[in-house]
């Protein structure tokens, strides 16, 4: 395969269970990198989220945030490009969830805020306790924020609703899309309902960065594990899914590697990818 622009979901596929870069990965990655292929992040985090033993990796030039909402210089440290969330979409999803039992997280800048409610207990809102070390270290929190979110409405690049059950994120997700065409909306994890401008999307975000380097869609891969990935994934030359991944995610995927417990990204540059 000549591919030359791998792109890399963070949690649940490039980072194991307990949100960490597996040695085996690192070095397939610096391999790859070796090999003069390029490597992106593209994650829904925000940068300043970002864990440090991938944006330390030498070779990682772009990262792909807010599941396309911003994309980073990872060495300048530096937003090339991005599609804030207007205003008016902000409104339209605060005023259709404020009577469901939710809170939210806005992202401004690079920089992920959430309520003091949730940080201080995030399972309550349908996080795992696995998660709650990094909601609580990379939070920065807002006494209100809903009032937060007023006070910085012409300033997020995307924001999440936090909610208790899927059921309630679908029927959220499906409210929101009928009442305004202006956001992209999708979701990692159950609790989290993502909201990006609508032209937002990792999809976006890697076509973006393709044609920033040159290369064209047949040689870019890319790796992921839920609906905020499958966009990428179907775009890309070689859409490549792990073993914990979505059914849907799976079925539309060209392969799919192993777990991200079992270090699937390594073995997909090994032995699918051929790019190490």
């Amino acid at each position: 395969m000549d591919i030359r622009l791998i792109a890399l979901d963070l949690d649940r596929t490039t980072l194991n269970a307990k949100g960490q870069l597996s040695q085996a990965n690192e070095d397939a990655i610096r391999a790859a990198i070796a090999n003069g292929v390029h490597v992106c992040i593209a994650s829904g985090r925000a940068f300043d989220t970002l864990p440090k033993d991938v944006v330390k990796i030498p070779g990682i030039e772009y990262a792909i945030t807010g599941n396309g909402a911003a994309i980073y210089d990872v060495v300048q440290k530096k937003c090339i490009h991005s599609y804030p969330i207007s205003a008016q979409a902000v409104q339209t999803v605060l005023k259709i969830s404020q009577n469901y039992p939710v809170t939210y997280e806005a992202f401004i800048d690079g920089v992920a805020y959430a309520g003091e409610e949730y940080i201080a207990n995030p399972v309550k809102f349908g996080a795992t306790e696995q998660a709650v070390a990094y909601v609580q270290s990379t939070r920065h929190l807002q006494k209100d924020i809903v009032a937060f979110i007023h006070q910085h409405i012409d300033e997020l690049d995307s924001m999440d609703v936090i909610v208790k059950t899927e059921e309630m994120k679908q029927e959220l997700m499906r409210k929101i899309a009928a009442a305004t065409d202006e956001v992209y909306l999708t979701s990692s994890v159950t609790q989290l309902l993502e909201i990006a401008h609508k032209d937002a999307g990792k999809q976006s975000g890697v076509k973006y960065i393709a044609q920033k380097l040159g290369i064209e869609r047949e040689q870019i891969a890319a790796f992921g594990d839920a609906l905020n990935d499958l966009d990428m994934i179907t775009y890309a030359g070689v859409g490549i899914a792990m073993e914990n991944a979505s059914d849907e995610v799976k079925q539309e995927a060209d392969y799919v590697t192993l777990h991200h417990d079992e270090d699937g990204i390594a073995y997909a540059f090994h032995h699918i990818l051929g790019v190490c």
